[in-house]
């Protein structure tokens, strides 16, 4: 008979996670379900499950975990590959049971209580956990000289958009007369308090960003952003396309 996993699988989520497991049916003592602290959802369940129940051969019981995948085409996938099965006492289509015998490796089942924890995670958890972004922003002469606002630092506080989280990348679209990018900078600080209220111009909240490379504005002109990458209006924060970004990362001077 081959060794359970489960301990290593439990002290993986303990300390990636905080979380312990929680036994919540005392006809069950082997199961245990670990849940997120904000929203109180699982993200896995460990079982021992009968063999036969699991279509496994053999008899006695069968450790397994439980897992979402949230998406019905990597569980397809997953069960045609041994130590996978259809979800036990789950959906189906959003979840798979996970063999704990080591049929499956363990570096492997810990990436996928990983998917798990994500897949179950709240709009807000899931919001804080994505990975940088890049935005290009407006920048308006009209009301701060930002054409030569990283003359003597590399340093500035900026209006944050809404969305805009600490390591992501900015990029500054300079309005008229310029009308073209001219900085790429690192957002380095978000939620900065500010109660500035002007005719055309209202700010609640700053963000830190640093200056990391200048652009001649004859480069990313606005007939450049539309005729070459689809960019028409920067009237607010908004992504990039691949496309666009990549040309920003190749171009322009330091």
């Amino acid at each position: 008979m081959k060794r359970s996993l489960r301990n290593e699988v439990f002290a993986y989520i303990k300390e990636k996670y905080g979380a312990e497991p929680e036994y919540l049916w005392a006809r069950y003592p082997g199961y245990a379900v670990f849940r997120h602290s904000d929203n109180s959802k699982w993200f896995c369940a460990v079982m021992n499950v009968e063999r036969a129940k699991l279509g496994l051969s053999g008899d006695g019981f069968a450790d397994i975990i439980n897992i979402k995948t949230g998406d019905v085409l990597l569980t397809d996938m997953l069960l045609r590959e041994e130590g996978f099965l259809p979800a036990y006492h789950m959906s189906r289509g959003n979840w798979i049971s996970v063999l704990l015998d080591g049929t499956v490796p363990l570096e492997r089942i810990c990436a996928l209580t990983d998917t798990s924890f994500n897949a179950t995670a709240s709009a807000q958890k899931k919001k804080l956990s994505r990975p940088p972004k890049e935005w290009i922003i407006p920048a308006n002469p009209k009301y701060y000289d930002i054409v030569h606002a990283f003359d003597s630092t590399d340093t500035i506080e900026w209006k944050q958009g809404s969305g805009i989280r600490k390591g992501d990348t900015v990029y500054m679209y300079v309005g008229a007369p310029v009308s073209a990018v001219m900085y790429r900078c690192k957002v380095t600080e978000t939620d900065i308090p500010c109660d500035y209220k002007g005719k055309e111009l209202t700010i609640t909240k700053l963000m830190r960003i640093v200056l990391q490379k200048r652009y001649s504005p004859d480069i990313f002109t606005f007939k450049v952003l539309g005729d070459s990458f689809g960019i028409f209006a920067v009237r607010g924060p908004r992504g990039i396309p691949n496309s666009l970004s990549n040309a920003l990362n190749m171009d322009g001077e330091k």
